[in-house]
């Protein structure tokens, strides 16, 4: 009988690219799922800021203060806030996170002071993108 060690080494060999290639799609997501968190804490973060009357631009950047400047992109537009993050990794590009808040719109107050007004579901409105670019 021969002795079948040298070819579970083969075999075990074999499967290592597909082992590696299996990691490398998990740790991935988890980065893009990490992303997206990011994204959605900062636009929300900026849409506050905008409620109450400060810089949105601002606030959604120092919520993003572990991330790089150069893998976020922060939009301020009227009353919503967009921001885009892109995950490390080898498939980053292509996971981006994109998520945008809405801190509703503007009417007076009384004593003509301008109040905001939520969304019409009554809360700041978010909407969320992943995997790609729009």
């Amino acid at each position: 009988m021969r002795s079948s060690g040298g070819q579970s080494t083969v075999e075990v060999i074999g499967l290592l690219p597909l082992l590696l290639a299996v990691g490398l799609g998990v740790l991935s997501l988890l980065s893009a799922g990490a992303a997206e968190q990011a994204a959605g804490g900062a636009a929300e973060a900026g849409a506050v800021a905008l409620l109450q009357g400060r810089d949105g631009r601002a606030a959604a950047r120092a919520a993003l203060d572990d991330w790089p400047e150069r893998r976020t992109r922060v939009v301020v537009r009227g009353r919503r806030v967009t921001v885009r993050v892109t995950p490390r990794g080898p498939l980053g590009a292509r996971l981006t996170a994109e998520v945008s808040a809405d801190a509703g719109n503007v009417a007076s107050a009384p004593g003509g002071a301008p109040a905001a007004q939520p969304s019409p579901s009554g809360r700041p409105g978010a909407r969320s993108t992943a995997g790609g670019r729009r």
